[in-house]
C-alpha cells in the first residue's frame, strides 16, 4: 500500500523521454529531449527541467513559462501538447522541434529558407506586441524552434512579461549567458523611458539576425560588424540594433518594410507560403494562376519543407478549395517525396477521385502527368477503379484526350489484367484505327500497340498483329503507313517465318511503289529484315527453333520493356505533342537533306472546351515531322530494330499527292482528304508507274480492299476485335 503512494507520478506519464537534442547548453533553464507518445509512437518534444540543478526562484520560472505556453496558440509560436510536474521535475511536451542553432548546423539554409523563417518570428512577436499586450524579453537563437517542415516556432517565454498593468516588471534573468542580448537601454533609465514597448524585442530581433548570418553572438559590441548579412537586410538590420529605442521598428511595420520591392523578405518562397495560408480567401483565377506557376518553383524550395508544408496545403486545395486541375501538377511533383505506404494513403485515393472527373482539363492532365504517378499505383487499383474510368477517354468527341488515352495505355499496359489488355483494350484499339477520322490517332494507335505486344499474350499477339499492322499499312495517312510498316518491322520476332513470308513480304512489297517516298523507304528496311531472317534459315533449317523462339513467348509484366524508359517511350511521348498541328507543306529536298519543319495555329479545340462543344474535323491532322541525315555508308537496314521504331516521330515529311477521293458509302462524316500541292518529280515517276487509277484506289479509305496474298481481311481477326463508336 505505501509503495503505491510513493510511486513515481512519471511511471504513468503518456511520453517516453529520449536522448538529449542539443543547441540549448548556458541560454536555457530547460533541456531539450526527443520523445514520442507511448500510444502510437507520435514524435514529440519534450522540455524538461530538473530542480536539483537549480533554485527556487528558477523553479518558480518555469512553472511560469508552463502556464504560460499553456495559453499560448499561435502558428508561429511552439505548440503545446502535455505536461507534467512533479517534486523534482517539470516535463513539457511540445510538437517536434529542433534549437534553431542545431538546424542552421545541419541543415545549412539559404537565404530564401531564412527570410521565411525570420518572417514567421516577426509574426510571433507582432502578435505577442500588438494582440496581447506581451513583451517576449528573450529574443535570441536559443529560444527559436524549427519544426520537421522547416518553420520557424517562438519558444523560450520564461521570461516574458506584460507591457502594461500588474506585473510589468521585466524578471531577472539568472544565466550569465543572456545577458549579452539584452538593449543598452536596460542599463540607461534615462533612455528606457523613452521607448516602446516592443523596443527590447526588436533588439533581440536583430542580435537573432546577426546569429544567423554569422553564429553565435560572443558579446554585444559585435552587432557593429555586419558580417555575413545580405545587403537587402542591412538598413532594416541597423535600424535594429539602433542605441535610440525610439527608432527601433514595431513588428508589423518592420515585415511591410521588408516585403517592398528589392526587400529582403520580398521573394517567391516567402510570397509562396504567404498564399497558402490566405488561400481560403483567395478567388478562382489567383488559385488558377498561382498553382499553374508553382511547378517550377518548387525546385528551389527544400525538401522537407516541401513534403510537410506544401503538399499538405496543396491536398486540401484540391480537396476543399475547389482549385481545379491547376494543383495536379505540383501535387504530383512532390508526391516523389513520400515513401511508398504515405503515398498510398494520401495521394492515390486522390488520383482515384480524379480520374471519375467529367472535367475534361482535368482528365487530360492526368493522362499527360501518368508516368508521374503509375509506378505507385497497385495493379488491383488500376484494373477495379482508373481502368474503367480511363476507357471512356477512347470515345471522347475531342481528338486531344483520345490521343493522350491511347499514349497512357504504353505506361498502363504492364499493369492490365488479361482481360483488360488482351480484350477490352484490344477492342478499342481496332475502332480507334479503323474509324477515328483523325490521321494522328490511327497513327498513335498503331505505334502503341506496336510497343505493348511484348505485354499481349501469345494468342492475342497472333491474331491481332498481322492484321492491325496491315490494316494500318494501307492507311491514306502516311505517317500511319510508315507506322505500321515500322511495327511490324519491329515486332519481326512475333511472327511466324512461314507468315513473314507468305503474308508480311507480300504486304510489305505493295509499298514499294506508295506514292510517299518516306513509306517506300522504310517499306524497303522492313523488307531487308525479314529476307534476313529467311536467308538465316535458308542456310541452316536447323535455326527455326531459335528465329521463332519468342513468338509463342508468354507476354510480361515488366514495365522496363514498355513502360519508363528507352525506345518504349521516345516514339509515342514526342510524336503526340505533333499530331494536331496543321501548316504548308514544306518544300520538297534532295533525298537525305534535313527537312524544314513548320508550325501552324492547331484547328483542334482545347481541353477546357466543355464538353458538347463542336470538334473541329475540317482538315486532316497533319504530323509535323523531320527526316533523318542518312549517314554516308548506309544500306538501308535497320542495325537496331528497337532503337528505330523508338524514333516514331522521325517521318519523312509527306510529299504533296492529289486529293484523295472517299467511296461514298464508307466516307465517314467530317473526314476529308489530304489537301493537295505542288508536284513533285519523283513521286510523279512513281504515280506513272502505278498508274493514276491504281495510286488512287491504294489511298483510298476502305481496310476491307482485298490484297493478293498477306493478311486477308475475308478472315481479318483485327475485325473481331471492333466496336461500334459509343454515341456521344
Amino acid at each position: 500500500m505505501w509503495s503505491f503512494f510513493s510511486r513515481d507520478p512519471a511511471a504513468n506519464f503518456a511520453f517516453e523521454i529520449g536522448d538529449v537534442v542539443p543547441g540549448l547548453e548556458e541560454k536555457s533553464i530547460w533541456t531539450l529531449h526527443k520523445g514520442k507518445r507511448k500510444a502510437n509512437g507520435e514524435p514529440v518534444s519534450v522540455f524538461v527541467f530538473d530542480v536539483k540543478d537549480y533554485n527556487e526562484t528558477q523553479m518558480q520560472t518555469a512553472k511560469a513559462a508552463l502556464k504560460r505556453l499553456k495559453t499560448l496558440r499561435h502558428p508561429n509560436v511552439v505548440t503545446y501538447v502535455d505536461s507534467l510536474e512533479t517534486d523534482k521535475t517539470v516535463y513539457v511536451v511540445t510538437e517536434p522541434v529542433v534549437p534553431l542553432t542545431t538546424y542552421i548546423a545541419e541543415q545549412k539554409p539559404n537565404e530564401l529558407v531564412i527570410s521565411w523563417g525570420l518572417h514567421q518570428i516577426v509574426k510571433a512577436l507582432s502578435f505577442f506586441v500588438n494582440d496581447v499586450n506581451l513583451i517576449h524579453n528573450n529574443v535570441c537563437s536559443a529560444s527559436v524552434f524549427v519544426d520537421p517542415a522547416g518553420e520557424w516556432k517562438l519558444g523560450g517565454v520564461d521570461y516574458m512579461y506584460p507591457a502594461t498593468g500588474e506585473g510589468s516588471i521585466p524578471p531577472v534573468k539568472i544565466l550569465p549567458a543572456l545577458e549579452r542580448y539584452d538593449p543598452p537601454e536596460k542599463n540607461d533609465l534615462s533612455r528606457g523611458r523613452k521607448a516602446e514597448k516592443w523596443s527590447s524585442d526588436m533588439w533581440g530581433l536583430g542580435c537573432l539576425i546577426w546569429e544567423v548570418f554569422n553564429g553565435p553572438l560572443p558579446r554585444t559590441s559585435a552587432l557593429k560588424a555586419l558580417g555575413k548579412i545580405p545587403k537587402s537586410l542591412v538598413p532594416n538590420y541597423c535600424e535594429l540594433v539602433g542605441a535610440n529605442p525610439k527608432v527601433r521598428p514595431n513588428p508589423a511595420n518592420f515585415i511591410q518594410s521588408c516585403r517592398k520591392t528589392g526587400g529582403f523578405m520580398k521573394n517567391s518562397f516567402v510570397d509562396t507560403n504567404l498564399f497558402l495560408e490566405e488561400q481560403q480567401i483567395k478567388d478562382q483565377n489567383e488559385k488558377t494562376k498561382f498553382f499553374s506557376e508553382l511547378t517550377p518553383k518548387l525546385d528551389d524550395f527544400p525538401d522537407n519543407f516541401c513534403k510537410h508544408r506544401i503538399l499538405p496545403q496543396l491536398l486540401n486545395a484540391y480537396e476543399f478549395g475547389n482549385a481545379g486541375s491547376s494543383v495536379l501538377a505540383p501535387l504530383f511533383k512532390l508526391g516523389r517525396l513520400l515513401d511508398q505506404e504515405d503515398y498510398q494513403k494520401k495521394i492515390v485515393p486522390c488520383v482515384v477521385k480524379l480520374f471519375s472527373s467529367t472535367d475534361r482539363s482535368t482528365r487530360i492532365k492526368l493522362l499527360m502527368q501518368m508516368d508521374l504517378f503509375i509506378e505507385h499505383l497497385q495493379p488491383a487499383t488500376i484494373n477495379n477503379q482508373i481502368f474503367p474510368q480511363i476507357v471512356h477517354g477512347f470515345m471522347d468527341t475531342n481528338p486531344a484526350i483520345r490521343e493522350q488515352t491511347v499514349k497512357a495505355m504504353l505506361l498502363m499496359a504492364p499493369k492490365l489484367n488479361d482481360k483488360n489488355l488482351n480484350t477490352e483494350l484490344m477492342k478499342h484499339f481496332a475502332r480507334l484505327q479503323s474509324k477515328d477520322d483523325q490521321g494522328g490517332i490511327r497513327t498513335n494507335t498503331t505505334v502503341c500497340l506496336g510497343k505493348i505486344a511484348c505485354h499481349l499474350n501469345p494468342q492475342t499477339r497472333q491474331k491481332v498483329l498481322g492484321s492491325a499492322f496491315t490494316r494500318a499499312m494501307k492507311d491514306p495517312f502516311p505517317p500511319a503507313r510508315i507506322a505500321g510498316v515500322m511495327a511490324m518491322a519491329a515486332n519481326q520476332k512475333y511472327f511466324p517465318l512461314k507468315d513473314a513470308a507468305s503474308k508480311a513480304l507480300p504486304t510489305l512489297c505493295t509499298l514499294t511503289v506508295d506514292p510517299e517516298k518516306g513509306v517506300r523507304d522504310q517499306a524497303f528496311k522492313a523488307i531487308r529484315c525479314f529476307v534476313d531472317s529467311l536467308e538465316k534459315l535458308s542456310e541452316d533449317p536447323e535455326l527455326l527453333a531459335n528465329l521463332e523462339s519468342e513468338v509463342n513467348s508468354p507476354g510480361t509484366t515488366d514495365s522496363s520493356a514498355s513502360g519508363w524508359t528507352g525506345w518504349a517511350v521516345t516514339g509515342v511521348s514526342s510524336l503526340t505533342s505533333k499530331l494536331y498541328r496543321g501548316g504548308n507543306k514544306p518544300a520538297a529536298t534532295a533525298p537525305g537533306a534535313q527537312q524544314p519543319t513548320t508550325k501552324a495555329p492547331s484547328a483542334e479545340p482545347t481541353p477546357s472546351q466543355p464538353a458538347n462543344a463542336p470538334v473541329s474535323t475540317r482538315q486532316e491532322p497533319q504530323v509535323e515531322v523531320e527526316e533523318e541525315e542518312r549517314e554516308s555508308g548506309d544500306d538501308g537496314r535497320w542495325e537496331n530494330d528497337t532503337e528505330e521504331w523508338g524514333s516514331m516521330e522521325d517521318f519523312s515529311v509527306p510529299k504533296p499527292r492529289e486529293p484523295v477521293q472517299r467511296s461514298p458509302q464508307l466516307s465517314r462524316p467530317g473526314s476529308t482528304a489530304v489537301k493537295a500541292g505542288p508536284a513533285n518529280p519523283e513521286d510523279e515517276i512513281w504515280a506513272e508507274l502505278k498508274g493514276a487509277k491504281q495510286a488512287q484506289d491504294t489511298m483510298e479509305d476502305d481496310f476491307g480492299t482485298e490484297e493478293t496474298g498477306g493478311w486477308g481481311d475475308d478472315d481479318d481477326a483485327w475485325e473481331d476485335f471492333d466496336v461500334p463508336k459509343k454515341v456521344t
